[in-house]
């Protein structure tokens, strides 16, 4: 069954969404590592955030695969 230019579309919008939320979760991160007070409650939200955004890169890796496979398919028929 051919794919459909919305199903593209969908699929552009989820990744460009995941990669949004990556970046903001790199923020956080980058944020985290900025404080002046080198607490270890500091640190432990540091650690988090980086778990965070560990998850919501592997979910951007996801959505440019989900992505790239409809292209694929859309214009090689693959």
């Amino acid at each position: 069954m051919p794919i459909e230019i919305s199903e593209l579309d969908q699929l552009q919008q989820e990744y460009k969404a995941a990669v949004e939320a990556w970046i903001a979760a790199i923020r956080q991160e980058e944020e985290l590592a900025s404080v002046a007070d080198h607490s270890v409650a500091d640190i432990d939200r540091w650690e988090a955030a980086d778990e965070r955004e560990e998850e919501l890169r592997e979910a951007a890796k996801d959505a440019k695969s989900a992505y790239e496979d409809a292209l694929r398919e859309k214009f090689f028929h693959f």
